[in-house]
């Protein structure tokens, strides 16, 4: 497995690239700015953008995914539940005080991803994990064979030694804890989880460590 991991923009969010060395099929995760950069780790790996997808849809995870479609041609996907952030991205601008530029026009979504949903690029196999509460549409993405072990990149759900804030557009904490305990935790310990934002961890650090989750 191709897998870089870029963090962009004010929040240095993870960006994510996962790609099949073999067919050079990718997917993007979490565009949130610096589509130059993204571009030319994708032209330099020859890779063939057929997905964006995205944990969940606040600004600083979405503000590059425009650019990347219209350069790219890839199918975007978001959550439903998502979709009301998505389609205000201006708004989100505003309230973070950021000035408005032209990917406050979002481009149409693709495909509204579901709880289980596939996810294939070439040999790279994945599936969708709805895990609402940092908002409502929040997913985490989980390859099994995500090379020497599992992978999971969990957004801004859960981070090394905290969780995602709940206190943006109809967050909820409660929801959040259940998402993680019940459907994140339960994975094999050492799963490398990729965050939103920060360094990486594994689940097993999480269940022992995390002073959010004891």
């Amino acid at each position: 497995m191709i897998l870089k991991v870029i963090p962009v923009g004010l929040f240095q969010c993870n960006c994510i690239i996962l790609g099949d060395p073999a067919t050079k099929e990718a997917i993007v995760i979490d565009p949130g700015d610096a589509v130059e950069k993204i571009l030319k780790i994708i032209k330099k790996q020859g890779l063939l953008v057929r997905s964006i997808l995205h944990t969940h849809t606040h600004i600083d995870h979405i503000g590059a995914t425009t650019e990347l479609q219209r350069e790219t041609n890839a199918r975007v996907l978001i959550h439903k539940e998502d979709l009301f952030l998505y389609e205000k991205i201006a708004e989100q601008a505003s309230y973070l005080g950021l000035p408005p530029t032209k990917t406050m026009r979002p481009v149409p979504v693709d495909e509204y991803l579901t709880e289980g949903q596939a996810l294939q690029a070439g040999k790279v196999q994945g599936e969708v994990i709805h895990t609402p509460g940092h908002t409502p549409g929040s997913c985490a993405f989980h390859f099994p064979k995500g090379g020497k072990t599992p992978l999971l990149l969990a957004g801004d759900t859960l981070f090394a030694g905290s969780i995602g804030r709940t206190d943006l557009w109809k967050g909820d904490y409660d929801q959040e804890i259940r998402s993680i305990k019940k459907k994140l935790l339960i994975l094999p310990e050492e799963t490398v989880i990729i965050p939103g934002h920060g360094p990486k961890t594994t689940v097993g650090l999480e269940k022992a460590n995390n002073p959010f989750l004891n």
